[in-house]
């Protein structure tokens, strides 16, 4: 698998797929997080959301990575950012988010968000080599998930 991977618009028949990738991809979080990070239900609701898709690529055997982006009006929105641990390392991270950035542009975005739980120290870092630069704060959204307090810090990037 190299950067060279071409995404795609997922679809119903990617959920399963994309709840097993994610899940995967987010076991590092166990340390503040009780259980998994989607169910299926949740991927299907996004999925069915006006504005909302994930792109996907395609590994040996499944879905290599996966990334969740929205449109908002002017602005827009990607997370769950999901490359398979088998995966990592070659370039996916990068395939998905300049994906984003060019749906969202394609979109007529002019901005692009994302937020990132402040515990996972290396995600900042990460992003900042795309632009991204941190905007602010925000809670969890599932705080009755949490192990231990957590917030989210919100990063942005112009896309004009």
């Amino acid at each position: 698998m190299t950067t060279h991977a071409k995404s795609r618009l997922g679809t119903a028949t990617d959920v399963p797929a994309l709840v097993r990738l994610i899940n995967s991809a987010y076991r590092v979080e166990a340390f503040f997080l009780h259980g998994d990070r989607v169910r299926a239900p949740d991927v299907v609701a996004k999925l069915d959301a006006p504005a909302s898709a994930f792109l996907v690529i395609e590994g040996p055997g499944g879905l290599a990575g996966a990334v969740h982006v929205e449109v908002r009006g002017e602005r827009g929105y990607f997370g769950l950012l999901s490359v398979d641990p088998a995966h990592q390392g070659q370039g996916l991270g990068r395939v998905l988010v300049e994906a984003a950035e060019a749906h969202c542009r394609a979109a007529g975005c002019q901005a692009l968000d994302i937020d990132v739980v402040n515990l996972r120290t290396e995600l900042p870092p990460f992003y900042a080599k795309f632009g991204f630069r941190p905007t602010g704060t925000t809670p969890f959204p599932a705080q009755s998930k949490l192990k231990q307090p957590v917030h989210l810090v919100v990063m942005s990037k112009p896309l004009a």
